[in-house]
């Protein structure tokens, strides 16, 4: 093995130069028996960075639900979750960041993120239907914001559209904490047989380790390092570690991926995503309980004389390790000579536990695998938090300090033009939602995307959701308000909610504060799985998204939630269908402006409580709605979320031009009425002969539910005010985003 000399010393100092703290560098020599060398701590960097190993999260992270009837593997087993759709169908899908590259470069940033959660997806043996976004940004009245959304945007479409995946839901929120550190989170979901599926894991003594597909550049190295601290005014120079994605590439690998399962000759099989070669050979070997001999110098690269330390930390993208069974080699090469992709042996599996890593014949780096790995010898913390400052103001805010104004249709233009309530029509119509003929919903709107699964009668329903607002005001309750705003929408759409995925964006978890959010957001979206029936199958932690300043992002837990329809022709859309038809609000309408968008763009208030939320109202309203889709008693179905009643009756209104005549509650403030966002409430709309059955089904039930009015011509008229034509609140609906952009 190379000698400390004739690399950089392996000193305290370059230790923490490379982000490992003092005791960590200590625990790596009693686990090495020695001091390491240069390349030896470069993997233990990347390896124990929060980006791999989940240091400061995976206490907290083994308290969410993970059992459920579905489910095939629970979280953490597999590269993705894995839930059974019956029939012998299983679907895999899973949500993970790219914030850190997409804030130094977006359109790579967002590609790549694109690009590597597809690959978790199709290494299991699935093959992507769909893939979903949520992405946070600054104020547009910023340049760079501007830039930066265009750029992420343009490399979310460029990646999906040319890799051939069909973008099917989203949700784009600004707001002035984003400015520093954009959130980009992908979700893509894919379906396998069950008899199909291939594990991430290394066995068999002499078995041969392959790697496909791109070749080996610099780009990305040292990544997982660069996605775990601060963005800084001196970030710009880590731009190395942004990769550098091509979809037509992508295209190749999961088309000689999928047939090459099919040979049989394949042990197991790891994308390489964060921290590489490294990541890989590390995970499927401790998984295994094996080891590994790896020739770095056979790997293909694209630039010559590359050290050993950049091979096996480079996130150059489009690349696999693949275990295969000995004597099948053969097999495997002709699948990926036909698609013309690299295919080269690079080592071999061993008993001993050891990853041993070669160049030109000398042993660079020998580390037992297990000691590097979430769930063996990857450090383990139990950070310090306290409750933040601002928390007990947010509990004693009162709609009584808010005067009502005189002019609500004022309240509702500001609203309606809104950048986290108007159209993002600017930004889906750049993604290819239909490639793949598989997408049910553009067409047919509803709260969740509908995707058919070919070769049944059965049919997805997703969704990504999160008001971040929300969880900075109470972590603990918006968390449950996330989670049921996702099956809300599955619901409304006409599934059942399955499982989730997590993508976790959160602070310094250094700062007590900030960890305080975190581990009430946890126990929030904790409760409300159980609640729900809905297991937390893996996802993404994504600490250190704040600025220099200290200030940190809202507590972000997106979540990304699928469902089942067991008909897929029994969905639900959100869009008004006839002319006299009956509107209800199911659930209870309460005087509630707290953390509305109303609350704080009409009167610049941030400081609030969460909007009013009960889960066992929750629960009530969704059991009701179902029941109603089931009997086909209502025309459509739309939840109150951002905007409240008067957005929600807007978007369902606006689809196909009908207009709508309600009355408001007296013995509710008009403008909490309209524009607050207590949760539990859905929209529905009832054919006037199918009233009589609708209001005695409901009074069956333990949901409350009143009659708001009707749709009517084309006017929206509120309390016998005409507040204009629902075309013209769609052009300024749909038209808000852009000529904000081309101003």
């Amino acid at each position: 093995m190379a000698s400390d000399a004739s690399l950089s010393p392996a000193t305290l100092d370059k230790a923490k130069a490379l982000g490992l703290s003092e005791d960590e560098f200590k625990k790596i020599n009693e686990v090495l028996g020695r001091v390491p060398n240069f390349t030896e701590l470069s993997i233990y960097s990347v390896m124990w960075s929060e980006h791999c190993s989940y240091k400061n999260s995976i206490v907290w992270l083994k308290t969410l639900p993970k059992k459920g009837k579905h489910l095939l593997v629970e979280a953490g087993e597999e590269n993705a979750g894995l839930v059974d759709l019956g029939d012998g169908i299983g679907c895999a899908f899973k949500i993970e960041s790219h914030n850190h590259p997409s804030a130094l470069e977006p359109y790579q940033g967002a590609a790549t993120g694109v690009g590597g959660i597809h690959r978790d997806i199709f290494t299991m043996g699935a093959r992507p239907i769909c893939s979903l976004n949520s992405l946070r940004f600054g104020s547009l009245e910023n340049d760079r914001t501007k830039y930066l959304l265009k750029g992420v945007v343009k490399g979310i479409g460029d990646y999906g559209n040319a890799f051939g995946v069909p973008t099917v839901a989203g949700e784009v929120y600004f707001d002035p904490v984003y400015q520093t550190n954009p959130l980009v989170n992908a979700m893509s979901v894919g379906i396998v047989k069950t008899n199909e599926v291939v594990s991430a894991i290394s066995k068999g003594k002499g078995n041969p380790v392959f790697i496909v597909g791109s070749a080996t550049g610099k780009d990305g190295i040292h990544g997982a390092a660069f996605a775990s601290k601060d963005i800084t005014e001196d970030s710009i120079n880590d731009l190395p570690a942004v990769q550098v994605g091509d979809p037509f590439q992508e295209k190749l690998l999961l088309e000689a991926s999928l047939e090459v399962i099919k040979t049989g000759a394949v042990i197991g099989m790891q994308d390489m995503g964060a921290a590489g070669i490294t990541c890989s050979t590390s995970e499927m070997s401790a998984k295994g309980n094996a080891g590994m001999i790896i020739h770095l110098d056979k790997v293909p690269t694209r630039q010559q004389n590359m050290k050993a330390w950049e091979i096996l930390l480079s996130e150059s993208q489009e690349r696999m390790l693949i275990v295969v069974e000995k004597g099948k080699e053969d097999l495997v090469k002709a699948v990926f000579d036909k698609w013309d992709l690299n295919c080269s042996q690079i080592g071999e599996v061993t008993d001993g536990g050891f990853l041993e890593y070669y160049m030109n014949g000398e042993l660079m780096a020998k580390v037992p695998a297990e000691s590097l790995v979430l769930g063996g010898g990857a450090p383990v913390y139990n950070r310090e938090y306290r409750e933040a400052a601002y928390f007990a103001g947010n509990k004693h805010f009162s709609i009584d300090a808010i005067a009502e104004p005189d002019d609500l249709t004022e309240v509702a233009n500001t609203l309606v033009q809104s950048l986290n309530i108007a159209s993002k029509k600017w930004v889906y119509q750049q993604y290819d939602s239909m490639v793949g003929i598989v997408n049910m919903s553009t067409n047919k709107p509803s709260d969740a995307a509908i995707v058919r699964i070919e070769g049944s009668n059965k049919a997805l329903a997703v969704t990504v959701d999160c008001n971040a607002r929300y969880v900075w005001a109470d972590p603990f309750v918006g968390a449950q308000i996330a989670v049921a705003e996702a099956a809300r929408n599955i619901v409304c759409s006409g599934g059942e909610p399955s499982a989730i995925t997590n993508c976790l964006n959160f602070g310094n978890p250094n700062n007590p504060e900030v960890y305080w959010q975190f581990v009430s957001a946890i126990k929030g979206m904790g409760k409300a799985c159980e609640a729900f029936g809905t297991p937390v199958t893996g996802g993404n932690v994504s600490f250190y998204n704040q600025s220099t300043d200290g200030g940190a992002v809202f507590p972000t837990p997106t979540i990304g939630m699928i469902g089942v329809l067991e008909n897929k022709y029994h969905s639900m859309t959100l869009n008004f269908k006839n002319e006299g038809d009956k509107i209800y609000v199911i659930g209870e309408n309460r005087e509630d402006i707290s953390s509305s968008q109303y609350l704080v763009l009409v009167h610049e208030v941030n400081n609030s409580s969460t909007p009013y939320f009960d889960l066992d109202e929750e629960l009530e309203v969704q059991k009701s709605v179902k029941q109603l889709i089931q009997m086909n008693l209502i025309n459509s179905a739309h939840d109150v979320s951002e905007g409240g009643l008067f957005c929600c009756l807007l978007e369902s209104a606006m689809i196909d031009g009908h207009g709508f005549k309600i009355d408001t509650d007296t013995s509710i403030r008009k403008d909490a009425f309209l524009f607050g966002e207590s949760q539990s409430r859905v929209i529905v709309s009832v054919a006037p002969h199918k009233e009589d059955l609708f209001i005695n089904t409901m009074m069956k039930t333990n949901a409350e539910f009143s009659l708001l009015g009707e749709v009517k011509g084309s006017q929206v008229i509120i309390d016998d005010e005409k507040w204009g034509h629902v075309n013209e609140w769609k052009d300024k609906y749909d038209n808000a985003l852009e000529s904000i952009l081309n101003n």
